[in-house]
């Protein structure tokens, strides 16, 4: 493979063709389902589906006998099924989606979240880095593999749109599809993390996730609290109290054992590396207040903390009014949005009905207590990698990026690739991204850092060439 020619090419195809198309997917307010019930009526998904469809198919000619189809089972959001003939009996998957999280507040003057705004390097707006870039970046590979002629095996790009709801949908598209799709030995996933823009970074596991809304009821009205303060138990004490089962308050660090695994030695020791590698960046990436500071200064623990351990985010609240139109009332309920983030190997399933029992039991003062269940998604945990895609991983972060490649365990959760792992249980995975210091995902002024698209593009070519030399994933 002709390294420079690569570059120049998959250099080129963004420039010209790539970031246009992501700024105008990025307008697009395509909110997952979760976020936009009203999705279908609000058209906003088949809008981006259609995007991404009409650009993918004009490069098919490029890649003869390739095959798109936009798979549409009744009551569920699309699929984009790329089919492209290869060598060989085996098989790669790429993955993506394009389904957004909502708009968030905060964004910084000149900025929004279906507003493409490019500053030097970064494309700025909702959806671009997490992860409309996929379905460019997997295809944006394959075309410079064909234009230096270079073999590959069968690759089959699928692209969901509802994974930011927790991909509920894909399970019944993957067995829709099971026959069409083999066994690939190799799955590639571009929707992961990276800790700098410096080198390529694979990422060792994903979190699982348990979540939904807690409430807590003390009334059937809100009456006047110089009345009934002192008589009537306020609805946020209440809750307060019983969210303190789970996490403790002055620490963060959540209580029950249930919840915790055994961190492999390995995963230590790479988490040991990696805050080498990146130092005080692992927590000044963050927007801090003046004067504040992380949980604790121990940089190893700081990665293990975000990759390995479960921890506790309130994400949302009801029954709270507005500061101006707080009156003088004991409110008669409150609620709240929980999402825990869970260690990639605990079953989440599992971990889901354990603290749902665990803050509806012994109601104080009786109070009607519940917590509506969500999500309950497992994590992921990687197989070590094979010789060849270490080999190959390292190599080519050389090429492209000029530094070494590291490894580090993600925060986030990508329901899909649990499943895939308990699906096709012999193949290797790599799993990278674009999300790195500042790019914000899921926040405000999210950013796709345009560089390190092209280079995971080129990275991924190298993969899916090597693959094909060596014979599989084995």
């Amino acid at each position: 493979m002709d390294t420079a020619r690569l570059s120049h090419f998959v250099s080129g195809l963004w420039d010209d063709e790539i970031v246009p198309q992501l700024m105008e997917y990025i307008r697009i307010p395509n909110k997952s389902p979760m976020f936009d019930p009203k999705w279908v009526e609000h058209g906003y998904m088949d809008a981006a589906v259609k995007l991404m469809e009409t650009w993918a198919r004009s490069k098919l000619p490029a890649l003869p006998g390739a095959t798109l189809e936009v798979v549409r089972l009744e009551g569920r959001t699309p699929l984009i099924y790329i089919d492209v003939p290869g060598q060989g009996d085996d098989a790669v998957m790429l993955y993506g989606h394009l389904d957004k999280q909502p708009e968030m507040t905060g964004w910084a003057e000149g900025l929004g979240p279906w507003t493409p705004v490019i500053r030097g390097d970064k494309l700025y707006g909702r959806g671009g880095a997490d992860d409309g870039y996929a379905i460019f970046g997997s295809l944006a590979a394959l075309l410079a593999l064909r234009e230096q002629g270079i073999p590959h095996a069968r690759c089959v790009v699928l692209i969901e749109a509802c994974e930011e709801s927790g991909s509920y949908d894909l399970p019944y598209y993957v067995d829709h599809l099971a026959a069409r799709i083999g066994h690939p030995s190799l799955v590639v996933c571009l929707d992961s993390g990276c800790g700098n823009y410096d080198q390529l970074w694979l990422t060792t596991s994903l979190r699982g996730m348990t979540g939904g809304e807690l409430s807590v009821q003390v009334l059937e009205e809100g009456v006047h609290s110089g009345d009934a303060s002192g008589v009537v138990p306020s609805s946020f004490r209440i809750l307060r109290d019983v969210l303190s089962r789970l996490e403790d308050p002055q620490t963060g660090t959540i209580k029950p054992q249930e919840l915790y695994v055994e961190i492999p030695a390995q995963r230590v020791e790479q988490a040991r590396q990696a805050s080498e590698v990146l130092g005080k960046a692992i927590y000044e990436k963050f927007p801090f207040v003046a004067g504040m500071h992380p949980v604790t200064e121990d940089l190893t623990e700081l990665v293990l903390n975000r990759s390995w351990r479960p921890q506790l985010a309130v994400t949302g609240a009801d029954g709270l009014p507005p500061l101006e139109s707080a009156g003088n009332v004991l409110r008669p309920k409150t609620s709240v949005k929980l999402s825990l983030r869970l260690p990639p190997t605990l079953n989440g399933s599992e971990a889901g009905q354990f603290v749902k029992q665990l803050l509806e039991q012994d109601p104080p003062y009786g109070a009607r207590i519940s917590f509506k269940l969500e999500k309950d998604g497992g994590g992921w945990h990687a197989p070590q990698l094979s010789p060849w895609l270490e080999q190959t991983v390292a190599q080519a972060s050389q090429n492209h990026f000029g530094a070494p490649a590291s490894y580090m365990g993600e925060g986030g959760s990508i329901p899909f690739m649990g499943m895939l792992g308990e699906k096709f249980p012999k193949a290797q995975f790599l799993i990278t991204g674009v999300l790195g210091p500042h790019s914000n995902a899921h926040g405000p002024n999210e950013f796709l850092h345009i560089p390190t698209g092209k280079k995971v593009s080129m990275v991924v070519a190298e993969v899916v060439a090597r693959h094909f030399e060596q014979g599989g994933a084995a």
